[in-house]
């Protein structure tokens, strides 16, 4: 029997609520009181809970009247479960809409903003690839001309070099031709010699050998 008590007692308390964990929202009503317990009997713990507050169920009171809630915000208690809604109320969804429509729309001004940005930053890229565009052909026209150059430089260097073997060939063409020259003075000074030689040896045998060559003439006797 000692033990038959307390399990009634407990079977007792669990009765009277339902216990269940449902997602409500107050309704409509502005404000709605939490009491410590299940009836106007006992204490409000919170003045009031404003229309639209989201809540999770706990339990219910065995005759459904009464539900223990407890806010997100951490308030708990116990309120009529008939200003309870499973769905947001009217007011905070059009208010909800309203917040939406106003985020959309300051969404949609920053879009249009930025996409005034991005057809400023277009125009620029355009202005850009012109210019662009415009030293790209004043480069091609200095590639050009740097490549005639370039060309011409390089006929330059061929003849160029071109010159200086055919000048190398005429300085040694003139080495030998010196060469040449100072052999032909060389031997001209040596038959000038020989040949002044040979005349004074010619005079020489000429002076010595032609008075010879004369006959004597024969004195006259003077016994004659």
């Amino acid at each position: 029997m000692r033990f038959i008590l307390p399990l009634l007692l407990i079977s007792l308390l669990f009765s009277t609520v339902t216990r269940a964990q449902e997602i409500r929202y107050i309704s409509d009503k502005q404000l709605i009181p939490v009491r410590s317990g299940a009836g106007n009997d006992y204490r409000i713990v919170n003045a009031g809970l404003p229309s639209g507050t989201r809540l999770t169920v706990k339990s219910r009171s065995r005759d459904g009247l009464w539900a223990q809630i407890a806010t997100d915000r951490g308030t708990k208690g116990w309120v009529r479960a008939q200003y309870l809604m499973k769905e947001q109320p009217a007011q905070n969804k059009l208010e909800g809409a309203i917040r939406r429509a106003e985020q959309a729309t300051e969404q949609q001004a920053k879009l249009a903003q930025e996409v005034e940005a991005l057809k400023l930053e277009r125009v620029e890229l355009l202005n850009q690839i012109t210019s662009t565009g415009s030293e790209l052909g004043g480069l091609s026209e200095e590639l050009t001309q740097l490549r005639t150059i370039s060309g011409n430089a390089v006929q330059l260097d061929v003849d160029n070099r071109r010159l200086l073997q055919e000048a190398e060939g005429l300085r040694s063409q003139v080495e030998t031709l010196e060469s040449e020259n100072q052999r032909l003075m060389d031997k001209l000074e040596s038959e000038d010699f020989l040949n002044g030689a040979l005349a004074v040896l010619l005079g020489v045998i000429i002076t010595l050998v032609v008075p010879r060559l004369w006959p004597k003439r024969r004195r006259s006797s003077s016994w004659a």
